[in-house]
């Protein structure tokens, strides 16, 4: 299948202006828009995504570029859950993300949850692009269902792939498919009691002091007590896992029983990003 021609592509991109990372170039394409709320001075760049109706429709597709200049600092968040909607017509909604980050720019991606709805269709697939001093922290993060009305796993077809190469090279390879009319996703094998999904990759040079910050503090995120992944996490209501995947790529997996009890994870990262050396201001503090 042919690329889509470069005007039907949602832009965004970031560079320093007077010390600052701003937003110098943006164009939404529907039903995607993007906002850029300011941010504290001699901070990152902050821009949001958001969608018309809060969520995509069958046959809906969001193609994003995201450019990081050199030096730049980028956070990249949603406005609230992404809602995928039923599809009728067999159709799936999809996003498709290409991320450039150039020399010693800093990309942060910190999504809300997904949450792929009964008889739904969904497909997203990121690219980025590092220069070999740039740094990303990026977030994956997908739900159930709506799990408040008792809706778990309803949904047809769900598929996320991440890529991620350093200087042109593919550091990153992560696909996971579901299709709970063939897969048990309850079953201990899969999810089990779990509902709630998060990923966070961390790429960048290993010996640089911002990899080394955000790495240690992925490292103090499993719940007190838990070491490593074993039988005896039974019951617990969210369980971490953290591993150096490569010398310059630190992974997380976190599984919960509900958002709220990955709110933690996502509490304790913000709380490290609000240094003047990454971000300069802590997501969560300005979103709620």
């Amino acid at each position: 299948m042919p690329d889509p021609p470069d005007y039907q592509w949602s832009e965004l991109a970031v560079a320093q202006v007077r010390q600052q990372s701003r937003l110098v170039a943006s164009r939404s394409m529907q039903p995607l828009k993007i906002i850029n709320p300011a941010a504290p001075a001699g901070s990152a760049c902050h821009a949001v995504l958001a969608s018309y109706g809060g969520g995509l429709v069958a046959g809906d597709s969001i193609r994003l570029r995201v450019h990081c200049e050199a030096g730049s600092g980028l956070l990249l968040t949603t406005q609230a859950n992404t809602r995928i909607f039923k599809s009728i017509d067999g159709r799936q909604a999809e996003q498709l993300t290409e991320g450039h980050v150039a020399e010693n720019a800093l990309a942060v991606v910190l999504p809300d949850p997904l949450v792929p709805q009964a008889n739904s269709r969904y497909h997203q697939a990121q690219h980025w692009h590092l220069a070999d001093s740039a740094t990303l922290l990026l977030a994956d993060w997908w739900h159930a269902g709506r799990t408040d009305i008792g809706e778990k796993f309803a949904f047809t077809s769900f598929a996320t792939e991440l890529r991620v190469s350093v200087g042109g090279r593919l550091v990153v390879l992560d696909r996971f498919a579901l299709r709970p009319a063939e897969h048990l996703a309850t079953s201990q094998a899969t999810f089990g009691p779990y509902h709630s999904a998060l990923s966070l990759y961390l790429v960048g040079p290993p010996g640089a002091a911002r990899f080394q910050q955000l790495a240690a503090a992925l490292r103090r995120l499993p719940p007190p007590g838990q070491t490593e992944l074993h039988a005896q996490l039974t019951g617990r209501p969210y369980v971490v896992a953290v591993t150096q995947a490569r010398d310059n790529v630190l992974l997380v997996r976190a599984l919960g029983n509900s958002r709220l009890d990955l709110e933690p994870v996502y509490q304790a990262l913000s709380a490290a990003l609000a240094g003047k050396e990454l971000l300069g201001f802590s997501p969560l503090k300005r979103k709620y």
